[in-house]
């Protein structure tokens, strides 16, 4: 079940390549990435167990994605899970470079 806007905060951080996905304040899941000049190289995304079937893995993936087209990044969808969300999101197609 999808679960409230509200309830759910995505933070990038920097000093750790990931972004942390938290529910109410704990988290709930990642995506781990590598910077790169010019692109962004999605290597691994978790959603914890207890949260998987909630939404929140498509939740961190349409985030993340946004902002690095936002950020005029190419995409680089090492992780089969931002790999599989990107085939059924074509819209990112155009800044997608895929390994």
């Amino acid at each position: 079940m999808p679960i409230e806007t509200d309830r759910v905060q995505i933070t990038r951080h920097d000093d750790r390549n990931r972004y942390e996905l938290t529910l109410d304040g704990e988290r709930a899941g990642y995506a781990e990435y590598r910077a790169r000049p010019g692109r962004i190289i999605f290597t691994h995304t978790v959603v914890y167990p207890e949260h998987e079937g909630e939404g929140l893995g498509s939740r961190l993936a349409k985030h993340v994605l946004d902002e690095a087209v936002a950020q005029g990044l190419t995409i680089v969808p090492v992780c089969p899970f931002i790999g599989a969300y990107l085939k059924r999101h074509t819209e990112y197609e155009a800044s997608v470079s895929w390994p």
